[in-house]
């Protein structure tokens, strides 16, 4: 990948993009994805923003030997883990905040607008994250448990909120 330095936002979509459908980087300007459907459509897409920013991107389909294939596999595989040890982790924030606001009796409709695009957030953020994981690395049962306990909370959450303003 080659981009001018300059404007650097071109430099940012792409970097986004290669994140976006899970690509993990190898170097510098070098970054590697399974090839499946999801990654190829996304590295297409990648080319192109490098291209509207005057830079290119070029697309290698590779056989790796068995051990450098298993290293590659081995660094895809940890950054989905840890994509989903993150969003687990963003998990119990989400449900510490929703206890400091019962805490603090801080139990409004904004409050509750405000938690509502948070649960918005970690929803679709579970939803990438789990587009990317084509092999099923990271535990997808802990992140479906953590977020069903976000939406418990926030159910919780919006009875005492209605509780409070409607009682």
């Amino acid at each position: 990948m080659q981009l001018p330095a300059q404007p650097s936002r071109h430099r940012v979509a792409v970097w986004r993009e290669l994140r976006a459908f899970g690509a993990v980087p190898m170097g510098q300007g070098t970054w590697t994805a399974p090839d499946v459907p999801t990654c190829a459509t996304g590295a297409a897409w990648a080319r192109d923003l490098a291209r509207r920013g005057a830079g290119d991107l070029i697309v290698l389909r590779t056989t790796a030997e068995r051990e450098e294939s298993a290293r590659l596999r081995a660094l895809f595989d940890a950054a989905r883990r840890d994509e989903g040890d993150e969003f687990v982790a963003d998990c119990g924030k989400f449900i510490e905040e929703i206890a400091r606001e019962i805490a603090k009796g801080k139990l409004t409709t904004a409050e509750l607008d405000e938690e509502e695009h948070g649960l918005e957030r970690l929803r679709r953020w579970f939803r990438t994250t789990r587009a990317k994981d084509v092999f099923e690395v990271y535990a997808a049962t802990d992140a479906e448990s953590a977020l069903a306990r976000c939406v418990q909370e926030l159910a919780r959450y919006t009875e005492l909120v209605y509780a409070k303003v409607h009682g």
